[in-house]
């Protein structure tokens, strides 16, 4: 049975953000500032590299007290009903060195979709300040906010249904 190696975000150190157009002529980003990304893995390179993912989204966000508030409500992530999102792989595959397509089931807002994420490996190292072997990732995604019935009902049709994803992080080994 091979080793598996467990590595989770550094929670100084990673961030799940997003970006969606407003108004058709501006992007607005936001994050999820509490959330917790657990990679497992057996072969160095990450090629076998599994993946879940939790956030709250109660700890959205975006620079704006009141769009906040409006993002936590019923007609977006309706944060008392659906107090998480979460993301859990079931395939990974190599697109070209350190990168690769993952798949994986991503529940949000009450419903489930599979998605695939572009996932780069950026490397490993010796953290110098807490003396842990560390792993930095990236993550891009574009979802759509109508798969999830996020935001469906404006009152002007000004907010892009395609939603950028971009998680970075240090993940030190456990």
């Amino acid at each position: 049975m091979e080793n598996k190696t467990i590595w989770k975000n550094d929670k100084e150190h990673s961030r799940l953000g997003f970006t969606v157009t407003h108004m058709m002529i501006n992007d607005i980003v936001g994050q999820f500032t509490n959330f917790d990304l657990t990679v497992t893995n057996s072969k160095a390179d990450f090629s076998d590299a599994s993946f879940e993912l939790s956030a709250e989204t109660n700890s959205i966000f975006t620079s704006s007290e009141g769009r906040d508030e409006d993002l936590r409500g019923p007609n977006f992530f309706d944060v008392e009903k659906y107090p998480t999102l979460h993301f859990k792989s079931t395939a990974i595959r190599e697109s070209s060195k350190n990168n690769y397509k993952v798949a994986g089931n991503l529940s949000m807002h009450g419903f489930t979709k599979e998605i695939i994420v572009d996932f780069l490996y950026r490397g490993t190292m010796l953290n110098p300040n807490s003396k842990k072997i560390t792993s930095g990732f990236q993550v891009l995604a574009t979802l759509k906010r109508s798969d999830f019935k996020v935001g469906l009902i404006l009152p002007f049709d000004g907010l892009k249904d395609d939603v950028l994803i971009k998680m970075d992080g240090e993940f030190p080994q456990e």
